[in-house]
């Protein structure tokens, strides 16, 4: 019988523990990802049992990340992300992002909120906890254009 080589998990630098450039590293690398509302890779940044808070909603998993976004991406429109650096330490990040979005009526969003992020070994996020806030803008208001 032979023996399966042992697979290295998938390496995500930069890598904790984090100084300050290679926070911000990580963040413009996050806001990029996201930026692509591409769902599949906004999730390869996650371990395989990422866990999730989402306003009121609880995630864990790869496949229910990437469920998430689908639908919050076929809701949430021209989706613009920004994202800033707050704090770091060890293997985490906190952030303070904004962005902008609109309904399928039409109606303009921005969306303030915060997260706190934990890394393991191989700088794969698994743990995300966000608070959002969302208010009504006028399109004359929008901030984040592309």
């Amino acid at each position: 019988m032979t023996e399966r080589p042992t697979q290295r998990p998938t390496e995500r630098p930069p890598l904790p523990p984090f100084t300050e450039a290679t926070a911000r590293e990580k963040v413009r690398a996050a806001e990029e990802a996201w930026n692509s509302r591409d769902p599949e890779r906004v999730a390869l940044a996650y371990t395989e049992d990422s866990e999730w808070r989402n306003r009121d909603l609880f995630l864990r998993g790869r496949a229910e990340i990437v469920a998430f976004l689908r639908a919050k991406w076929q809701r949430e429109l021209d989706y613009r992300l920004r994202k800033e650096l707050w704090s770091y330490t060890g293997n985490r990040i906190s952030v303070r992002f904004e962005y902008e979005w609109h309904d399928a009526p039409g109606q303009w969003w921005r969306s303030y909120g915060n997260e706190q992020w934990e890394f393991d070994e191989h700088g794969l996020m698994r743990r995300r906890y966000a608070s959002i806030n969302d208010l009504a803008i006028d399109p004359a208001d929008r901030r984040l254009l592309d």
